[in-house]
């Protein structure tokens, strides 16, 4: 049986919101102050890792026991900012996703029926105490949702190739406000055009997820795992945030064509990484 720092990691996308200490209650405020000073943080690789390690036993472990005191952190202008892990809640979350994704036989031979039904119960006793849980971290496996790219603009990109050891970097970060903008001006612009569709009712989810933020967080889309998969030229010509500002831009306008050449350049550029899922 392979090591877990041997184990491939799943290839998704990743938005997370970080938000400033001020928005974090005694005593987990303490607990992040502390958390952000240490030198020897974890980071999304070994997250991963811990979690697919909990597949490995018989039966595999659904959702973690007990939640993560671990998260990402950011220094924003000087004021430190915290994007907890919350793997268990997000693994709940994550549970009820897979019966789309996965055929049920397969689903069946990866989670048995039981070890999902004891985790769903699990969720529901969780919930019942914890009414206005909501993680800081969505993830998207094989693609980057469209509606993510609406909240950041192409100058916010950042790309480094890695070398040696660093693995490629493809992210984006913008301040919430400016986040929380784009999704209304999107809203309209697509409202307008075409009224109600998929790209409007993600958009609106995203949205209304956003403003359970301090106002003063930062937004970071992470390309994360698809790194992996897209080789480096590509990676380096991606600027689907740009295609995505085009094409709402040319519905306000009006320019039918324009919106549908920036949408194409979308679907044949997402279309090619699904392949890639496909003849894995």
């Amino acid at each position: 049986m392979p090591k877990v720092s041997s184990v491939i990691v799943p290839y998704a996308s990743y938005l997370r919101v970080y938000e400033p200490l001020a928005a974090f209650p005694e005593p987990e405020r303490g607990h992040w102050a502390r958390y952000a000073r240490r030198p020897d943080r974890p980071s999304y690789q070994v997250e991963l890792r811990r979690s697919l390690a909990d597949l490995l036993p018989t039966p595999p472990v659904a959702v973690p026991v007990h939640e993560s005191g671990d998260a990402f952190v950011l220094d924003v202008e000087g004021v430190v900012c915290v994007c907890p892990w919350r793997t268990r809640l997000r693994g709940w979350q994550a549970l009820g996703d897979l019966a789309e994704e996965l055929p049920a036989p397969v689903l069946d031979a990866v989670l048995p029926p039981l070890v999902r039904r004891q985790a769903s119960l699990d969720y529901e006793r969780w919930m019942v105490r914890n009414p206005d849980a909501r993680p800081w971290i969505r993830t998207s496996t094989w693609q980057v949702p469209l509606n993510w790219l609406v909240l950041v603009s192409d100058e916010e990109r950042t790309y480094e190739k890695g070398s040696g050891e660093s693995s490629p970097v493809l992210r984006y970060r913008t301040p919430m406000v400016q986040a929380r903008r784009r999704v209304a001006r999107g809203l309209r612009a697509l409202r307008d055009a075409i009224e109600e569709g998929p790209l409007v009712d993600g958009l609106i989810d995203v949205g209304r997820w956003l403003e359970e933020f301090h106002p003063r967080s930062l937004v970071e889309l992470d390309y994360g795992g698809l790194v992996h998969v897209l080789p480096a030229d590509e990676l380096d010509g991606d600027h689907s945030a740009a295609d995505v500002a085009e094409g709402i831009e040319a519905l306000r306008c009006g320019d039918d064509l324009t919106a549908g050449e920036a949408y194409g350049r979308l679907v044949e550029r997402w279309r090619a990484v699904l392949d890639r899922r496909s003849a894995n």
